[in-house]
């Protein structure tokens, strides 16, 4: 009885403890993640069944069934490392925006897209092109994204330039940002019913007021008929900027903010 009351005995659990089995539960997890839906994960069932198929052959004493999967696992690691280049780089990658990295780099991410959006609305003005680009702030904006078309891409003035090309099946509708990326285009959303809203405002301004009206985001627009830029927010719009003071207004709401990436997605959220 002695030896099996000492097998049943549970050792005593420290905080270490817990914390070990914690870190590997979220590393299991992200892998899990990052695995679902690609070649990895067929990979990953076939490695369970040879793993299965190694321990029942040592149960079962299958000596030639041991020994072939014995000498397959030594080149397990090369294959892998040759099979699955594209999903390693995607895993360190996705690492990589881990919300305790983007943390140190959250001043240079900022100031970039602050200056990307600058620059895309002043050249957009400039050639007297449309567009409506709102920045997601603290209330998230997924039930519009998901109306859209959906990108999650680095946000750079090509991207930008391309999107609202007056020949883009994208032109229409609202680019939404973000953190650093651009996440959906083509985004519709509600117009402002407001009477106070002047009739010479057009469907994206009103778009914009709509908007910002119910949430808290950002809503730049450049008008296709005078060539202004306008910023939006709480329902107010203010029209005729110039770069200077768009990247001033803009440095004033988003400067401050850093980026985390929500888990198991792809998206971004400002927090303070």
């Amino acid at each position: 009885m002695q030896p099996m009351s000492e097998l049943l005995q549970r050792p005593p659990i420290a905080w270490w403890d817990l914390l070990d089995i914690a870190i590997v539960s979220v590393l299991i997890y992200q892998v899990l993640l990052l695995i679902r839906g690609t070649r990895a994960a067929q990979m990953a069932v076939s490695s369970g069944f040879l793993i299965g198929m190694f321990f029942l052959s040592r149960w079962l004493q299958l000596e030639t069934v041991n020994w072939i999967i014995r000498s397959l696992a030594a080149y397990v690691v090369i294959a892998i490392v040759v099979l699955f280049q594209s999903d390693i780089r995607r895993a360190l990658a996705h690492f990589g925006r881990a919300p305790f990295l983007l943390y140190f780099d959250r001043t240079w991410r900022a100031d970039e897209t602050l200056e990307e959006l600058v620059v895309t609305a002043s050249n957009l003005a400039t050639r007297r092109i449309g567009a409506l680009i709102v920045i997601e702030r603290r209330i998230g904006l997924r039930n519009y994204i998901e109306g859209g078309i959906p990108l999650d891409a680095v946000l750079t003035y090509d991207l930008m330039a391309s999107i609202f090309h007056t020949a883009s099946p994208l032109h229409d509708g609202a680019v939404i940002v973000q953190g650093d990326r651009v996440a959906a285009a083509a985004c519709f959303l509600p117009l402002s019913v407001s009477p106070k809203v002047g009739r010479d405002l057009g469907t994206r301004h009103r778009a914009a007021l709509g908007l910002t009206e119910e949430n808290d985001a950002v809503a730049i627009v450049v008008s296709e008929e005078t060539g202004s830029i306008a910023l939006v927010i709480n329902g107010k719009l203010r029209r005729g900027l110039s770069p200077d003071e768009l990247r001033t207004e803009l440095r004033s709401l988003l400067g401050r903010r850093r980026w985390v990436r929500l888990p198991g997605t792809t998206s971004t959220r400002a927090v303070t």
